[in-house]
C-alpha cells in the first residue's frame, strides 16, 4: 500500500545537501538476469538504475516521483553472472519540480576482485503531489567544488533537454 503525505501537508522546502539523498545499491547477478551468453540484460541494469535514481529523488523531495527523461546509456563493459553490481546515485541538479540524478554502475567480480565501471547515466524525475501533478521540491545545497561542477554541467544538459522538447513539439 502506498504511503502518501496528508493532502493538506505543506512540503518542507528547506535546502538539502547532496549527501542527504545519496543512495548506494548492490545486487548479485544471477542466471535469471542474464542472456544465454552469461551477460546481464541491459534492460535489467536500466531498471536497477531507475530504482536507484527514483530513490534519490524521492528521498530529496519526500514525495513520489515519475521518470521523465533518461540521457544516453552506454554499456562500456559487460556484466556477468556472479558479478556484484553496485549503483551509486546522487543529485546533480534540482529545478522547481524536477531533479537530475547521476547514476554510476560498477561490476565487481567477487572471485578475482576485478572491478569495472560499466556505465554512467543521468535520469530526470519530477516530483508529484497526491493528485499526480508536478510538485515543488527543496533546493539543492551545494557544498563542494565538485558538486558545483556537476551542477553547471547539469544545467547545460537541462537546457539541451528543454530545447529538444521544444523542437519535438514543433514537429
Amino acid at each position: 500500500m502506498r504511503r502518501l503525505p496528508p493532502v493538506d501537508a505543506r512540503p518542507d522546502l528547506t535546502p538539502r545537501r547532496v549527501a542527504e539523498s545519496r543512495i548506494t545499491l548492490a545486487q548479485l547477478m544471477g542466471p535469471v538476469q542474464a542472456n544465454v551468453n552469461g551477460n546481464v540484460h541491459g534492460g535489467h541494469i536500466m531498471k536497477l538504475m531507475d530504482e536507484a535514481g527514483a530513490s534519490v529523488a524521492m528521498r530529496h523531495a519526500q514525495r513520489e516521483v515519475v521518470t521523465v527523461a533518461v540521457d544516453q546509456v552506454l554499456f562500456r563493459e559487460p556484466i556477468h553472472i556472479g558479478d556484484l553490481v553496485n549503483l551509486t546515485a546522487e543529485l546533480t541538479y534540482v529545478g522547481r519540480t524536477s531533479m537530475e540524478v547521476r547514476i554510476e554502475v560498477t561490476a565487481l567480480n567477487l572471485l578475482t576482485g576485478a572491478n569495472s565501471h560499466t556505465n554512467t547515466a543521468y535520469f530526470v524525475y519530477v516530483a508529484i503531489d497526491a493528485a499526480g501533478r508536478p510538485a515543488p521540491v527543496p533546493p539543492l545545497q551545494l557544498e563542494s567544488d565538485e558538486e558545483r561542477r556537476q551542477w553547471k554541467a547539469a544545467q547545460a544538459r537541462q537546457a539541451y533537454r528543454l530545447a529538444q522538447r521544444g523542437s519535438q513539439r514543433e514537429a
